[in-house]
């Protein structure tokens, strides 16, 4: 059961009050970001966004960016606002001798998520996911849809005009995010995961032709290997308690061990909630195979069933 069919198309604009940016500057920051992160953003063209990690020596993700140029010496890097001053901390101890300048530009720039017509009245038309189009001062960034609905996200100097159109609730974006697949690293899931743990490298956030970055050996390994036994699933609980980034999932054949954990979660509008799940896959396919009977759970083996929903998009390996 998907609900989506249930929900009513959705339009609006909600400030996104949960991210900061962190802004690298100088003729050298390229070529510092090039070797810290699993994105390519020599080759990033001025046209274009992408969704980046930065991973510690264990390749286990310390944060997550959607990272666009404002020019070729100007990268700003949207991640969560709870990881922000840490992770800020870590890149900056590796900037040594390099001509570049990292700082938090968070209160220099306003950030709006889009989505319907909203997008619509600010674009002339849709783009393609991870295109950047420039709007006088402002940048859009068209993102992956979530439950069928196109998405944006637009961000300006701090003095520019809001984008118009009708408020949604931050609980509703984070609900067509979580329906998008796509999980944002947050503190709760620091060092969770390696990349493909939650898909990214399906959805454009490694690039396995680049050079070094911390963690890239056992990144590639996990990939070129078939060592990687666990991704990422949407789920969706019919409980009252939001799944909270984090928290453990177990499978039936297994109460004493996790299969995985919670990446994100958001209240289902139409009720309960849905969720972004790291897991075994194993367990994954079992429960695919068995559907209608309780195989996944939350929190324990008595807790909340996980229903499994569709991914919305393929994975590298089906495609």
């Amino acid at each position: 059961m998907t609900m989506t069919s249930s929900v009513s198309p959705i339009s609006g604009v909600v400030k996104l009050a949960h991210l900061g940016i962190i802004r690298a500057v100088g003729e050298e920051a390229v070529k510092f970001l090039q070797g810290q992160l699993t994105q390519d953003v020599a080759l990033l063209e001025p046209t274009q966004a992408r969704l980046a990690a930065f991973c510690n020596a264990k390749g286990r993700m310390q944060a997550s960016f959607v990272l666009f140029k404002r020019s070729p010496e100007d990268i700003l890097l949207v991640c969560s606002r709870d990881l922000l001053a840490a992770t800020l901390k870590r890149l900056s101890m590796f900037v040594m001798r390099a001509k570049a300048k990292l700082s938090d530009a968070t209160d220099d720039f306003l950030l709006y998520g889009l989505t319907g017509n909203a997008i619509d009245s600010i674009a002339s038309s849709a783009q393609p996911v991870w295109t950047k189009v420039d709007i006088d001062e402002a940048n859009l960034i068209f993102l992956y849809p979530g439950a069928g609905q196109a998405r944006a996200m637009w961000c300006g100097p701090s003095a520019s005009p809001v984008p118009k159109g009708e408020r949604i609730g931050l609980e509703l974006w984070n609900w067509l995010e979580v329906q998008s697949g796509i999980a944002t690293i947050s503190q709760s899931i620091f060092e969770s995961f390696v990349p493909q743990m939650l898909n990214y490298e399906s959805v454009g956030g490694v690039n396995f032709k680049k050079g070094c970055y911390p963690g890239q050996e056992i990144v590639a390994r996990s990939q070129f290997r078939g060592t990687l036994k666990r991704r990422a699933y949407l789920v969706h609980a019919d409980t009252d308690s939001a799944p909270a980034p984090g928290q453990e999932v177990f499978h039936a054949q297994d109460s004493d061990q996790p299969c995985g954990l919670v990446a994100a979660s958001a209240a289902h509008p139409a009720g309960g909630f849905d969720a972004i799940v790291s897991i075994q896959t194993a367990a994954a396919a079992d429960a695919a195979a068995q559907s209608g009977v309780k195989r996944l759970s939350l929190a324990n083996a008595a807790g909340p069933a996980l229903t499994l929903l569709p991914l919305p998009y393929p994975l590298l390996e089906d495609i």
